[in-house]
């Protein structure tokens, strides 16, 4: 079973398992608190489950359309090597990290979660 590490925590999942479903499962949101009830519940439509995931190639699988179409536009841009959890499903094991900004997209950032002072 692949393990998800995320936030100095980790769990595992079933090969497959959308890695929005695998954090949630395990009591945690690739979501800021800000949307953490308030988002597409995994349509892959607001953008705001966007992370970065350090992962060996093949670990997990290639952007969906819906995924590619959602990162294109602001606040995220597609060089910014995001993945939407939403739709990213987990083959092998992974890193997960959560930027600054409400949507995650804010790489500059220090602070992981951006949970405080929103400069949106």
């Amino acid at each position: 079973m692949p393990i998800v590490a995320f936030e100095g925590r980790t769990t595992e999942c079933a090969v497959g398992t959308r890695l929005r479903d695998a954090l949630l499962d395990a009591g945690q949101s690739p979501h800021h608190r800000v949307v953490a009830i308030a988002n597409c519940h995994g349509l892959g439509t607001c953008g705001t489950c966007a992370v970065e995931v350090r992962a060996a190639d093949g670990a997990v699988t290639p952007p969906t359309s819906i995924e590619r179409w959602r990162l294109s536009f602001p606040p995220h841009r597609p060089d910014r090597g995001l993945r939407l959890a939403c739709q990213c499903r987990v083959l092998g094991d992974v890193e997960v990290v959560k930027h600054a900004g409400v949507w995650g997209q804010d790489r500059a950032k220090a602070e992981p979660r951006g949970d405080e002072g929103e400069s949106e």
